[in-house]
C-alpha cells in the first residue's frame, strides 16, 4: 500500500524500471532465501546480519527515491511487497526454529496478506492507493528490530512471571530474548495502523464508485 519514496503521494510516479531504488528492492528480495538458509543451518549471527541489512535498506531506497525524483510505479508495488515477504520469511523462520509462538505468526501473516491482497485489489479495480503513514513505518521498524533480536537469540532475560501461559514469552517466567518487547510493541502499533489503512481504503473506494456512477 505504499511506494518507495512517495510516502505522501506528492511525487509523480514514472514508468521506469531500472532505477536505483528498484535495484535495491530487488537485491533485498534476493537476500531472503540466503537469510533462510543461514538461519536453518544454525548461523544465527550471519542470518541476523542479512535480515538487518535487508530491513535497513528499506529506509535507504525510500530516501533515494524521494530525493532524486526516482519514484516509479514498479517501486510503488515492489517496495511494500519486499517488506511483506521479508516479514513473512522472518516470522516463519523464527517459528520453525522454535523462537516465536504460533499466534504471533498468524497475526503478522494475516495482517500482511490483508494489506497485500487489499492493496492490489484496490489499485487494480479502483486505482486507489493508500500511502503509508509514519506510525506504520514505526510499527514495521519495531517488528524488524524484535525479529532481528530473536534471530540473534542473545542476550536472554528472565520473564516477568505474571502469567503461566507458554505462548506469552516475556510475560511468563521463562527466559526469553530481550527483543520480544519490541515485537509486542510493533504488533500493537501494526494492528492500529491496519485499522487506519482499511478504513481509508474503503472510504476512497466508495468515493471512486460514486465518481464512476456520477461520471
Amino acid at each position: 500500500m505504499r511506494g518507495n519514496g512517495s510516502k505522501d503521494g506528492s511525487q509523480q510516479a514514472s514508468d521506469r524500471i531500472f532505477t536505483v531504488p528498484n535495484v535495491i528492492s530487488a537485491v533485498r528480495l534476493c537476500l531472503v532465501p540466503v537469510f533462510l538458509v543461514l538461519l536453518f543451518e544454525g548461523h544465527d549471527l550471519a542470518a541476523t546480519f542479512l535480515f538487518a541489512l535487508a530491513a535497513g535498506t528499506d529506509w535507504i531506497d525510500g530516501q533515494i527515491a524521494r530525493r532524486t525524483n526516482a519514484v516509479s510505479r514498479l517501486g510503488q508495488l515492489l517496495d511494500p511487497a519486499v517488506d511483506r515477504i521479508l516479514m513473512i520469511a522472518g516470522v516463519s523462520g523464527l517459528f520453525l526454529t522454535g523462537r516465536l509462538p504460533l499466534w504471533i505468526i498468524l497475526v503478522v501473516l494475516a495482517r500482511d496478506l490483508l494489506l497485500l491482497a487489499g492493496g492490489a485489489f484496490a489499485l487494480k479495480r479502483y486505482r486507489v492507493r493508500v500511502a503509508v503513514v509514519f506510525p506504520g513505518k514505526v510499527a514495521t521498524t519495531l517488528l524488524f528490530v524484535g525479529f532481528a533480536g530473536l534471530l540473534l537469540n542473545w542476550p536472554l532475560v528472565p520473564g516477568l512471571g505474571v502469567v503461566d501461559a507458554s505462548w506469552l514469552p516475556g510475560l511468563n517466567g521463562q527466559t526469553c530474548s530481550w527483543s520480544i518487547w519490541f515485537v509486542y510493541a510493533g504488533l500493537a502499533l501494526a494492528l492500529a495502523t491496519t485499522v487506519y489503512y482499511v478504513g481509508t481504503g474503503l472510504s476512497r473506494i466508495r468515493a471512486a464508485r460514486r465518481a464512476h456512477v456520477e461520471g
